[in-house]
């Protein structure tokens, strides 16, 4: 007989750390589609936490809902960053206390050049990223400063997605699906720049399809399935259970 692994275990396990950002029991919605059942979870300062699990199990829902986003609609629960209640703000307000949400499809402004897309992002006088360290750290868009942001390749408008939510003081990135679409050499330059600002201590849940190489940059790892929480450790228990990742991530 075959039996089913039983990972619950590690289920919305408790953190010993104080938490910097932390979920309790969110339950969220698309109309009538009942789509994130639950869920608690906590996020350390400076840590990189990698959101898997199968298309469809709630991860960017997930990070739609802690960013405060009109859909999907969260009717119970509690969102903290740095003792704010996140939970109790609209999108507007979760982005000026430090919370930046880098979407899939990248969104960058037509009819402005990159540099104007940071300088509308960018808070006065900048705290953290000036627009000049934002091109030490993508020596790409430096070079592109004057272009026309929608004309840029996809590796480069990613990079410029990442830079206009940094250039707001962030002090928690979300990332959904960074990697998608891009080649192999430009996902090896954001996963370099994404390590280069972990070490300056930024926060960072990111979603990505290609969990291996989420699971190698990340520190933690929580797997959702159908809206719940079916494992949450470090990465690397991940990548060592061969069991655990063919159950839920198919890999």
């Amino acid at each position: 007989m075959n039996v089913k692994p039983d990972f619950s275990k590690h289920a919305n396990q408790a953190q010993t750390a104080p938490a910097f950002l932390s979920v309790w029991d969110m339950h969220s919605y698309y109309g009538e589609s009942y789509i994130v059942q639950g869920i608690s979870f906590n996020v350390h300062e400076g840590e990189i936490l990698a959101l898997l699990g199968r298309n469809g199990a709630g991860k960017t829902t997930t990070l739609r809902s802690i960013a405060r986003m009109d859909n999907p609609q969260v009717n119970h629960g509690e969102i903290w960053l740095d003792h704010q209640p996140l939970h109790k703000m609209t999108s507007y307000e979760a982005a000026t206390v430090g919370l930046g949400l880098v979407p899939e499809d990248r969104r960058i402004i037509p009819g402005l050049t990159v540099e104007e897309n940071l300088q509308l992002a960018q808070i006065a006088p900048p705290i953290g990223w000036s627009i000049e360290r934002l091109y030490d750290l993508f020596p790409r868009l430096g070079e592109r400063r004057n272009q026309d942001g929608v004309t840029l390749s996809g590796g480069e408008q990613q990079m410029l997605s990442i830079a206009r939510a940094l250039a707001r003081d962030l002090k928690v990135l979300l990332l959904d699906e960074p990697y998608e679409g891009l080649a192999p050499v430009i996902v090896d330059e954001i996963e370099k720049t994404l390590r280069v600002i972990k070490e300056q201590g930024m926060t960072t849940i990111i979603v990505e399809q290609n969990a291996v190489r989420a699971l190698q940059l990340a520190d933690r790892a929580i797997i959702l399935d159908t809206g719940s929480i079916v494992f949450d450790g470090s990465a690397a228990e991940v990548l060592e259970n061969a069991t655990l990742r063919a159950e839920y991530l198919a890999i």
